[in-house]
């Protein structure tokens, strides 16, 4: 196997378990705010509580594909 081929898989098993490890020592959510704190009616935190932890883990994914992508580019 090629050093670039151990490199690159090594890599995605460090991404790998990085994101699985990510989901066990999760924190609980704080408490709500208190009524009327921050502007946005309700309960939602600021931001409205758009989840990210989700579009992080899929743009990482995108962007692995793409260096996949390049690297078997330049190495053809």
């Amino acid at each position: 196997m090629k050093t670039s081929s151990k490199i690159f898989v090594a890599l995605v098993v460090m991404m790998m378990t990085t994101f699985i490890s990510l989901d066990s020592v999760a924190d609980t959510p704080p408490p709500p705010p208190p009524e009327g704190g921050h502007g946005s009616g309700g309960n939602l935190p600021p931001g409205g509580g758009a989840p990210i932890g989700e579009g992080i883990f899929i743009l990482s994914l995108l962007g692995a594909g793409y260096g996949a992508k390049k690297w078997h580019k330049i190495n053809k």
